[in-house]
């Protein structure tokens, strides 16, 4: 049964980040959520009490994953270069299967209420330092030269990497991973000592 409630919910959330997608969240009725995820309006209630819960499902889901990507490859404790291009290689490709998803959360984002606006910040914040720690314990440790702060070095890389959805096509000549790889060498060539 678990399994089928979790089949239910995702077909759910699948819906509406192809309609928010397509739509926009505001263009978007449940009803169209409903039809497209061919399920009732009371089971859509069941697992999202609003169109807004659904938005901050789709934010959290991306985010978790890209979390859990960000604390393994830290934990392995690999060099410095390495590890900046794990993170970078991993958040491409998370982005890039996730291109949809990314694109609503992005131009939606706003629409968040106080409580789960202050919710997406600290986890934000939580992946930008942890990023920032890689690079600042590697230029304290003479890895990486520090006439880029730390801090720079990690807003360009997610600065590249956030602007995805509004250029990057999964039909087009290059790979997730070749992608995350090429941002990888641009942001490890100004790090370089």
């Amino acid at each position: 049964m678990a399994r089928r409630a979790g089949a239910t919910s995702e077909r759910i959330v699948g819906a509406a980040v192809r309609l928010f997608a397509a739509k926009g969240f505001d263009g978007t009725t449940v009803q169209e959520v409903v039809e497209a995820a061919s399920v009732t309006k009371g089971a859509l209630y069941h697992y999202f009490g609003s169109k807004d819960d659904l938005l901050f499902e789709i934010y959290r889901s991306l985010i978790g994953r890209q979390m859990a990507d960000l604390d393994r490859i830290v934990a392995a404790r690999l060099d410095a270069a390495t590890t900046v291009r794990q993170i970078l290689v991993s958040l491409v490709e998370t982005t890039a299967r996730s291109v949809d998803e990314t694109a609503v959360f992005v131009r939606e984002m706003h629409r968040l209420d106080a409580d789960r606006m202050t919710t997406f910040r600290a986890e934000r914040r939580r992946y930008h330092e942890t990023f920032r720690a890689v690079v600042e314990q590697a230029q304290e440790a003479g890895e990486f030269s520090a006439a880029v702060p730390a801090d720079t070095a990690v807003l360009i890389a997610l600065g590249v990497v956030n602007q995805l959805p509004t250029w990057y096509r999964p039909d087009g000549p290059k790979s997730p991973a070749r992608l995350g790889a090429e941002i990888a060498d641009f942001i490890l060539a100004g790090l370089r000592p």
